[in-house]
């Protein structure tokens, strides 16, 4: 039994140790050089406008966040779903139907919270 997990062990290995390898050769071998410029925030080219360390954000931000997160997790399932959805059959469609119904549940709370106008 363990030889069926071995392949999956053995990526999962090999991709910490390429992780945990790249970021040693990096700190190793990297320029060290800081200075004011490099670390002063980056704001598309410009100077940053305002201080946001004690700022709070808009409501707004964490709207179109979740918004985001709702496409983006219904995106990443039904590719997936997609492509077994003939061996899935009947049980397949009703789980994604309920799936569907609800992100479709929090989509209307998030239209109803006024996620979609733009002040």
């Amino acid at each position: 039994m363990l030889s069926e997990y071995l392949p999956v062990l053995l990526l999962f290995g090999l991709a910490t140790a390429f992780a945990v390898g790249s970021i040693a050769v990096s700190s190793l071998v990297g320029p060290r050089a800081p200075n004011p410029t490099k670390l002063a925030a980056y704001e598309s080219g410009n100077k940053p406008l305002a201080d946001v360390k004690n700022t709070r954000f808009s409501v707004k931000f964490y709207m179109v966040a979740m918004l985001f997160l709702i496409f983006d997790i219904e995106a990443v399932f039904i590719f997936p779903w997609a492509v077994v959805f003939r061996e899935l059959g009947w049980f397949g469609l009703g789980q994604m139907v309920i799936f569907i119904g609800i992100l479709g549940i929090a989509f209307i709370y998030e239209i109803g919270r006024g996620g979609l106008e733009w002040d």
